[in-house]
C-alpha cells in the first residue's frame, strides 16, 4: 500500500530557497582564499617586520630587544641618507618621461586602423618579459666594449661611452631600462581612459573651433586625471622599491652611484645579517612611500570626480 505524500508549490520553493545563514556566508566563502593570501603574503610579514625593527637579530644567535635604537641609527648613517637620495633621484628620472611617453603611445594608438591591435601588443611585451632577462640583454647593450649601443654611436662618430660603469650615466641607464618596460603598461591604461571620454564633447570643441593642443589640455587630460592619478601611485611605488634592475645591472655601482634604497635594505639583511636594522629601513622605506602617496591624492587627486550625466 503506498503513502502519497502532497508537497505543496509553497514548500518547493522554500527548499530551493538558500537560508539567511547561507545567503550571509556564500561571498566570504568566495573572497576566502584571497583573504588568505592577503593575511600570509602581506599582513602577517608586515607586522613581522615591524616587530624585528626593535631588535637585533642576525638570524643566527637569538634576538635582541634594542627598542628604538635601530631607527636612531638610521639618523646618524651617511650610506642610509644617500640610498634614499639616489632612490628619489632615480623617481624623479623615471616617473615623468615614463608617464609622459605613456600618455602620448595611448594618443598613438587611440585610432581604428590595420593592425592597431597587433601595435599595441608589441609596445606592451616588455612589461610581459621577466625584469632579470631584461637586465641581462640591456648589459650586454651597454657593453662599454662590444656592445650595440656604442658601436652604433661610432657609426655617428660619437666616442663610445662607459654607461653602467660611469657614476653619472649609471642611474640614468637603469632609469632607461625601467622606462622602457613600463611605459607600454601604463600606456594600457591611460588607452582605456582615452576611450571612456565621451565623444560629444569633442564635437562640441570642433564647433567652437578648439584645436588639437586646446581639446587636449580643456578635455582630454583633465577627464585623464583618474588614471593619471593612479598610474602615478603605482608607478611611485614601484620606483621606490625597485631592486631587480640595480641588482642585475650595476649591483649598487660604480661605487654607491646606483645604491638605492632596497638595495641597501638587501646589504644590512641578506650580506650583513643585520636583520633588525634592514627591517627598521623598510619601516622607513613604508613611512616614505606613505607620505609621498598621500601627497599625490592631495595635488593630483583634487577634482578627480566628475559627472558625465
Amino acid at each position: 500500500m503506498g503513502v502519497n505524500i502532497a508537497v505543496t508549490s509553497e514548500e518547493r520553493v522554500h527548499r530551493r530557497r538558500p537560508s539567511l545563514v547561507g545567503r550571509a556566508v556564500a561571498p566570504y566563502a568566495f573572497i576566502l582564499p584571497s583573504l588568505i593570501g592577503v593575511l600570509a603574503f602581506l599582513l602577517i610579514p608586515a607586522v613581522a617586520v615591524l616587530v624585528i625593527s626593535f631588535f637585533n637579530w642576525n638570524m643566527l644567535s637569538p634576538p635582541r630587544f634594542v627598542g628604538f635604537r635601530n631607527y636612531v641609527d638610521i639618523l646618524h648613517d651617511p650610506i642610509a641618507l644617500h640610498s634614499m637620495l639616489t632612490t628619489v633621484y632615480y623617481v624623479v628620472l623615471n616617473i615623468p618621461l615614463q608617464t609622459i611617453f605613456a600618455i602620448l603611445l595611448a594618443l598613438l594608438v587611440n585610432r581604428r586602423l590595420p593592425g592597431m591591435g597587433v601595435f599595441r601588443a608589441l609596445l606592451v611585451l616588455p612589461w610581459l618579459a621577466m625584469p632579470v632577462a631584461i637586465s641581462v640583454v640591456w648589459n650586454m647593450i651597454f657593453d662599454p666594449t662590444n656592445g650595440v649601443l656604442n658601436n652604433l654611436l661610432a657609426i655617428v662618430g660619437i666616442h663610445p661611452q662607459q654607461w653602467l660603469s660611469s657614476p653619472v650615466e649609471a642611474l640614468p641607464c637603469v632609469a632607461a631600462v625601467n622606462i622602457w618596460q613600463w611605459t607600454g603598461y601604463n600606456m594600457l591604461f591611460f588607452l582605456a581612459g582615452l576611450q571612456s571620454i565621451p565623444a560629444y564633447l569633442y564635437e562640441a570643441a570642433n564647433l567652437d573651433g578648439a584645436g588639437r593642443v586646446r581639446k587636449f589640455f580643456s578635455i582630454t587630460l583633465p577627464l585623464l586625471r583618474p588614471t593619471l592619478l593612479f598610474v602615478l601611485i603605482t608607478s611611485v611605488i614601484g620606483s621606490f622599491q625597485v631592486f631587480d634592475t640595480v641588482y642585475v645591472m650595476t649591483e649598487g655601482g660604480p661605487g654607491t652611484a646606483t645604491n638605492v634604497y632596497n638595495y641597501y635594505i638587501f646589504q644590512q639583511g641578506f650580506q650583513f645579517f643585520h636583520m633588525g636594522y634592514a627591517a627598521a629601513l623598510s619601516v622607513i622605506l613604508f613611512v616614505v612611500i606613505l607620505l609621498v602617496t598621500l601627497a599625490q591624492f592631495r595635488f593630483v587627486g583634487r577634482g578627480t570626480t566628475y559627472d558625465m550625466g
